[in-house]
């Protein structure tokens, strides 16, 4: 008797994309400061634990591919709310908040993680090979203007962060819908041979 099993990648897809749309929007400038709870409590519930969920559930469907990413990326909100907020919870403690260098640092590891994840993606469709270069492309900006200090360019890469994010909603969507209706409902790229 097999059992099937729900595809897991649009909850993944969403809660990445939801997530990023959110994060950089207040990049841009879009969102101000005021946000940044609402942005927290996104990356650590929705970003967070419902991509680390779909990558279990990845782990379940024998897709190694998915299971690795939305397990990291999962653990990347999580990872980046803890950055964020962890020297106001350990007060007293020798931790302070991580300065530019440190987090050039971070976003540029985060950066080659995502290129070399975007190899994984060359004989899926379309549609995931740009989330996963877009992707790439936004940590390395952030990379650069966390070295550069330039609020320009971190206005720049933060619409470049809106596209990266709302790139993985439509996929996710198209996922749900095309599933739905058992059609290209919404189109996602051909797959390579």
């Amino acid at each position: 008797m097999s059992e099937k099993l729900a595809n897991p990648a649009p909850l993944g897809l969403l809660a990445f994309g939801l997530t990023t749309v959110l994060l950089n929007l207040f990049n841009a400038g879009v969102l101000s400061a005021a946000s940044l709870s609402m942005i927290l409590a996104m990356g650590l519930a929705y970003g967070g634990l419902a991509q680390i969920i779909a990558g279990a559930m990845e782990f379940k469907k024998g897709n190694t591919f998915g299971m690795v990413a939305f397990s990291s990326y999962g653990f990347f909100w999580w990872s980046l709310a803890f950055l964020i907020l962890l020297p106001d919870l350990v007060s007293g403690l020798p931790i302070s908040f991580a300065n530019s260098q440190t987090m050039a640092a971070y976003f540029f590891m985060w950066g080659l993680f995502t290129f070399v994840m975007f190899f994984g993606t060359l004989k899926a469709n379309r549609a995931i090979q740009f989330v996963f270069m877009s992707l790439a492309i936004l940590f390395f900006m952030l990379t650069a203007s966390q070295i550069t200090g330039n609020a320009t360019l971190l206005k720049i890469t933060g619409y470049e962060g809106v596209i990266c994010g709302l790139s993985a909603v439509y996929l996710g969507l198209a996922e749900v819908l095309n599933e739905a209706h058992g059609t290209a409902f919404l189109p996602i790229g051909p797959m390579k041979k």
